[in-house]
């Protein structure tokens, strides 16, 4: 297989409005791009992107893990945001994990203290 040079993240959504207001407020910002009216982009590491699509057949099936810096900061900056977030729970390993729902109960979660190796 060639080489990746990049990695897609779909979360399918019943309406790209609605997401799109959303996903701006787990994010902090507007997407990045906007290839096509069902499709939004954000590119959240440098070969990272979270693509929200449009796909009412298959929206409120997708899972989403977004590792970040610092669990308790981002949970507190989603709530001044007004995204509701779940109750964080340790994991295994120090990992501690806190859900999230999406307007189509697509499952979002938040990772702190991930490790390329445990």
């Amino acid at each position: 297989m060639a080489h990746v040079e990049h990695v897609l993240s779909v979360v399918a959504v019943s309406n790209i409005e609605t997401s799109r207001a959303w996903y701006t407020r787990l994010f902090g910002r507007e997407p990045d791009n906007n290839p096509m009216p069902s499709l939004i982009e954000w590119q959240v590491t440098p070969n990272g992107w979270v693509q929200v699509t449009e796909d009412p057949e298959r929206a409120g099936h997708s899972l989403l893990n977004l590792a970040v810096s610092d669990l308790d900061e981002g949970v507190r900056e989603l709530h001044e945001l007004g995204v509701t977030t779940g109750e964080i729970t340790e994991a295994n390993k120090g990992v501690r994990l806190c859900p999230i729902t999406d307007p189509d109960n697509n499952q979002v979660t938040l990772v702190g203290n991930f490790r390329v190796k445990y």
